[in-house]
């Protein structure tokens, strides 16, 4: 007897199933495993639609009632393969499936509901971003190695009657796949920007401030993680030979790289601006009636300077606020691009 390939769980992705049963007799076991298989596609393609609806411009918090749904149909498949019979006195098939419904049950309702939680604060620092992905990761080995330990059940529940699996790959699993490493990809280039993204917005606050040690310490930050980020990204292959995503990413980190050497300058200019202050105090301090031509000729000049160098520092900014922009907008556009041509798109069925 023969009958369609199991699909295998793979990082990111897994099959669940969700059916209607009683607690009937099977004429024979591969009827029996059918099945559970044929269940497959429909909770698939629940997981698919959640995925598609996160990968394609929605974070998590807006599709979370797709989630939910996900886990109403793994507790009701669980509560249906509970009230099956044993094959002929066989429970082990039935019950690893218990096993593994049980495990899916609890990442999507414990960890894929702190990962919605956490994504909430995710952007906040690179450490949580990082944190972030490492706990979806997590998640997605947790439903692997179970759906691993339900795969060699299910090999070995065919062996044992003469049930011969035939490996051709579904729709569905190649969506699957598909969908895995495109996402593998986008994290790997996304917190290489990422991490120069948010140092790139210390130093700006620093500067907002006005805070010379600060923008010294941030500027130093900058200008070794974008080094870092470039020096990764040299090693790394686009997707499918599409390096648009990875380009994107290293013009922006050349960007950052050299506004970090640019924003030396706006320590010079505060320099000069903390010290054009306290000589201006001082010159205010002094009675006009008492003040000589070379005094005022004095701060004439300062402010002259002052002036000079605050036209210079604004016009900088104003050049690398539009280089910025530009390439921040190019960024974007190669991710939605990236994630509109290679993540599978999944209509809800």
């Amino acid at each position: 007897m023969q009958l369609k390939r199991l699909l295998l769980l793979l990082p990111v992705f897994f099959t669940i199933f969700c059916f209607t049963a009683s607690a009937q007799a099977f004429d024979n076991a591969g009827a029996y495993m059918d099945y559970i298989t044929k269940a497959n596609d429909e909770l698939t393609q629940k997981y698919l639609f959640y995925l598609s609806g996160v990968s394609h411009g929605k974070n998590a918090r807006k599709v979370e009632k797709r989630r939910l749904d996900v886990v109403q149909a793994i507790n009701d498949t669980r509560y249906t393969v509970m009230g099956m019979p044993p094959y002929k006195g066989d429970r082990t098939l039935k019950d690893t499936t218990i096993v593994y419904l049980k495990m899916l049950n609890s990442v999507f309702n414990e960890d894929y509901g702190k990962i919605v939680n956490m994504e909430d604060i995710a952007e906040q620092s690179y450490d949580l971003m990082e944190a972030y992905m490492l706990a979806k990761e997590k998640a997605n080995e947790k439903l692997d190695e179970a759906s691993k330990r339900q795969y060699e059940m299910q090999l070995k529940f065919a062996a044992k009657n003469n049930i011969t699996i035939v490996n051709n790959q579904t729709e569905l699993e190649s969506k699957m796949k598909t969908a895995a490493t495109v996402m593998e990809h986008y994290n790997k280039v996304y917190l290489i920007f990422f991490k120069c993204y948010k140092q790139e917005a210390y130093l700006i606050e620093a500067g907002n401030k006005q805070n010379i040690i600060s923008v010294e310490q941030n500027i130093n930050s900058l200008q070794k993680f974008a080094d870092e980020g470039l020096e990764k990204l040299k090693d790394m292959k686009g997707y499918n030979n599409d390096a648009t995503l990875i380009a994107a990413c290293k013009n922006l980190l050349i960007f950052y790289k050299s506004e970090a050497e640019k924003s030396g300058a706006a320590s010079d200019y505060f320099l000069k601006e903390e010290n054009f202050a306290k000589f201006k105090k001082q010159f205010e301090s002094k009675p006009s009636s008492k003040r000589t031509q070379q005094d005022v000729d004095q701060f004439n000049n300062a402010v002259n300077e002052i002036n000079a160098a605050g036209n210079n520092y604004n016009k900088a900014n104003a050049g690398m606020n539009k280089e910025r922009t530009a390439l921040t907008n190019d960024w974007e556009r190669a991710v939605k691009r990236y994630m509109d041509d290679y993540m599978p798109k999944q209509q809800k069925n």
